[in-house]
């Protein structure tokens, strides 16, 4: 059985998680071509190497950042994004903005 350490709740069965992507900076969605703002959505480097990567633990819908090597599957590190991140992102919609 595979573990992951979730942040919030401990270790956990691997089942219990979604991989939610490739951490990468955001481009600034009022500013971004919809060509930049594609990239960002859809596109990965496909790394050989230590990666660092957004996951959720299902069961408490909690999202955390996970290094893990991509070549041996290895988690080294589990971590709450507020070593990261200082504030929170706000978006609008098209409507909002035309206003």
């Amino acid at each position: 059985m595979k573990v992951m350490n979730c942040p919030l709740n401990g270790p956990r069965n691997i089942s219990e998680f979604t991989y939610g992507g490739e951490f990468k900076q955001m481009p600034d969605p009022q500013t971004c071509t919809d060509a930049e703002w594609a990239d960002y959505v859809f596109n990965s480097d496909d790394t050989l190497g230590v990666v660092c990567e957004w996951w959720m633990h299902n069961p408490s819908s909690y999202w955390f950042l996970a290094e893990r090597h991509t070549g041996s599957d290895e988690i080294l590190r589990t971590f709450d994004p507020k070593e990261l991140f200082t504030t929170r992102v706000e978006f609008t919609t098209a409507k909002e903005t035309a206003q």
